[in-house]
């Protein structure tokens, strides 16, 4: 069955046009290129990373990854 459309489903106020800031999906398609290791943290590191990732739904290792990642990069421009 066809649902009807309802004035409730019609956007209302004054509409902007935002600019686009989804990566492309070439981009979002390559992964960067990762190396496994093994790396001792402490377990409150360990405990705080999985509570912010619980609370972000995404994995607690890429959330190092990206701090690293982060961190490299600033001191890689530094230098």
């Amino acid at each position: 069955m066809k649902r009807k459309k309802s004035e409730n489903d019609m956007p209302y106020g004054k509409l902007t046009r935002i600019e686009d800031f989804l990566p492309s999906p070439s981009e979002l398609a390559m992964p960067d290129e990762t190396v496994k290791i093994t790396i001792s943290l402490s377990r409150s590191s360990v405990d705080f990373f999985r509570h912010e990732a619980k609370s972000s739904h995404t994995k607690y290792q890429r959330l190092i990854r990206k701090i690293l990642d982060r961190y490299a990069m600033l001191y890689q421009k530094a230098s």
